[in-house]
């Protein structure tokens, strides 16, 4: 399975590098991605999943994001951010219902936590659901920053249910897209990843059964840290493949740029430049797939392990283009 994965992450570059708009979303990579059971890694078997683990999904995630960070970020939504907590807090019903079609690549998932004005205080959201009468909820408010908000046809969604109980008083729903009363807002115009769109999602007197309440009322925040923290290992490999990709490019250029009568990858100076970024990206490649303890308190090792990466895959690309001035 690796190695097809490492295969076909050479076949989404070369889509990437191919003559399509850059903010186009890959719309077939995504479909065979979910032929080959990338869009579902962790999910059983019986549910139309990989049913592979954890490092599996690292290893996937790094070669894809290596190949194309759009098609990268699209799996580790619809893997960790979408489907994780359905998977750990779904009933029969809705595995049957939101799972399974959201594995074969046909359909994606997004993730609505953060607003306009909570920043990084998840708790402190502001989108209400409330009760109706006869049953059901209604939801009233934005998420922003929404990755995949124009692609997906379904999203897990925090809101208060009561706001006496603050952070207590968060649910999580799964919410189908499109529906009356959701609004997208603009896309973002972003720096990178633009294949993957972000944008604010509203929601006015949105109508929800019952059925959609994932877990009991009042999980919400608590679903919300635990899909975070998995989340997470998709990340660190999404930025350990974008940093190999730099290394690669680096490389490449290091080969084709000559100065002084030679390639400048005969200089010292350049060789050590490329050495540091290898030893960067083995440093950090063998800590990225662990499998997050869901009885582990502190996650303060989760959290350091992206951190790391993200950052590399941001000091990678600055090193590639200091080295290009050569």
């Amino acid at each position: 399975a690796v190695v097809s994965t490492a295969e076909y992450g050479e076949r989404v570059e070369a889509y990437r590098r191919g003559d399509r708009p850059e903010e186009h979303v890959p719309a077939d990579a995504v479909k065979q991605m979910g032929e080959m059971g990338l869009m579902g890694m962790v999910a059983p078997e019986e549910l139309g999943g990989a049913g592979m683990g954890y490092l599996a999904y690292a290893v996937a995630m790094e070669e894809i994001s290596r190949g194309c960070a759009t098609a990268g970020v699209v799996m580790s939504v619809n893997n960790s951010l979408y489907l994780g907590p359905l998977l750990k807090n779904g009933n029969a019903a809705q595995l049957e219902k939101w799972v399974t079609p959201f594995i074969d690549g046909q359909h994606v998932g997004c993730f609505c936590l953060s607003e306009p004005g909570n920043g990084s205080d998840a708790g402190a959201a502001s989108t209400t659901a409330k009760s109706r009468e006869g049953g059901g909820y209604e939801m009233t408010g934005a998420k922003a920053w929404i990755t995949n908000g124009y692609e997906s046809e379904a999203a897990i969604v925090f809101a208060t249910t009561d706001k006496s109980l603050k952070h207590k008083g968060i649910s999580a729903f799964v919410v189908p897209k499109p529906a009356d009363g959701i609004s997208l807002g603009k896309k973002e115009d972003k720096l990178g990843i633009k294949g993957s769109s972000t944008c604010v999602i509203n929601f006015d007197n949105v109508l929800i059964g019952e059925e959609n309440l994932l877990g009991v009322p009042g999980q919400g925040f608590k679903i919300a840290m635990e899909t975070l923290d998995a989340g997470r290992i998709g990340v660190a490999g999404q930025a350990l493949g974008i940093a190999q990709a730099s290394l690669e490019c680096a490389v490449a250029y290091a080969q084709q740029r000559n100065a002084f009568n030679k390639p400048i990858s005969k200089l010292q100076t350049i060789q050590n430049k490329l050495s540091d970024m290898e030893c960067r990206i083995c440093l950090l490649d063998s800590s990225t797939g662990t499998r997050p303890n869901s009885r582990m308190r502190d996650t303060t090792l989760l959290r350091r392990r992206p951190w790391q990466n993200c950052r590399l895959a941001r000091l990678l690309p600055s090193a590639h283009i200091r080295l290009s001035r050569f």
